[in-house]
């Protein structure tokens, strides 16, 4: 039964890494996962073939947690391809309802990270003030239109992965600020072997340096990690509010019409200013799903 939670857990990070905006961290984060994922990721380096030599293909399966990191791993691709084409129809049909889903979700995993912090000071205030800033500094900025090149797409890989796995950035978006997430996301639904075969060794790239570098950091300054990556999901709550207006579009590599820039309107004045329906109970609806969900992740971990 542990190993089909482990494929779920995988298909919610998943799920959660192709909006821009939220993180398959956060959720390996609120499902328990998180810690035993990084060391998993971190065992896979040199000296795996030393074991490999001197005890033999499954004891080096072993040390790296191999089946762990296959379910987990499956989960995520098989939610990826699957969710992909359904959560690009729901941004542009029902953009408001996800968004205020992702909102509830990131509003219950900041009070879950904040139950994990051990002592309060001074320092662990200035940390989140610090992530907050951080993640919100992140979300204003313009967004580049690097084009698709064999290297641009292999770059984007290992820089979206570091976030991928840190709770509270999320790799979609930072896809989003590189001009790469249309291309790598077209990539996905029409299986394009080329370009996911060259982000997926990008991913490999960033992901086994950078983890290293946060397993160490999570190990000696655990609570200062903890809250600065809270703070960073509290700084990307801007990026996620569900009511915008789009000030100012831009035109990406298929030549579609996308914001560029936008700004944050009250449910209230929604209408008003856009002539659209602020649909704010499907929005609270939606919320407390996301409320939801996150509450009965917690309490599968706890069990």
């Amino acid at each position: 039964m542990s190993k089909v939670f482990t494929f779920l857990k995988g298909m919610a990070m998943g799920a959660a890494d192709v909006v821009p905006g939220v993180s398959g961290g956060t959720i390996a984060f609120i499902t328990g996962i998180y810690d035993t994922l990084l060391e998993s990721i971190r065992r896979v380096n040199p000296s795996l073939i030393g074991i490999w030599r001197k005890e033999g293909f499954k004891a080096a399966f072993e040390h790296i947690n191999g089946t762990f990191l296959i379910l987990l791993l499956s989960g995520i691709l098989t939610s990826i391809f699957t969710l992909a084409r359904f959560i690009t129809w729901m941004l542009h049909t029902h953009p408001i309802p996800l968004w205020s889903f992702f909102f509830g979700l990131i509003i219950i995993s900041v009070i879950h990270m904040f139950k994990q912090i051990s002592k309060w000071g001074l320092t662990r205030l200035l940390s989140v003030t610090a992530g907050a800033a951080f993640a919100y500094g992140i979300t204003v900025l313009h967004p580049l239109t690097l084009e698709p090149t064999y290297f641009n797409i292999l770059l984007a890989g290992s820089i979206a992965i570091c976030a991928m796995i840190l709770p509270g950035i999320s790799g979609s978006f930072i896809l989003l600020l590189l001009g790469m997430y249309a291309p790598i996301l077209g990539a996905a639904k029409s299986l394009d072997i080329v370009t996911l075969g060259l982000f997926a060794c990008g991913c490999a790239i960033g992901l086994l340096t950078f983890s290293h570098v946060l397993s160490w950091v999570l190990r000696n300054y655990r609570d200062i990690a903890l809250t600065f990556l809270t703070g960073l999901m509290i700084g990307t709550l801007s990026k996620i509010w569900p009511w915008k207006e789009t000030l100012t579009w831009r035109t990406n590599s298929s030549g579609e019409q996308i914001p560029l820039l936008e700004q944050n309107l009250s449910p209230f004045s929604f209408e008003h200013v856009t002539g659209q329906p602020a649909l704010l109970g499907y929005a609270i609806v939606a919320m407390l799903l996301g409320i939801g969900l996150v509450w009965g992740l917690e309490k599968v971990a706890d069990k």
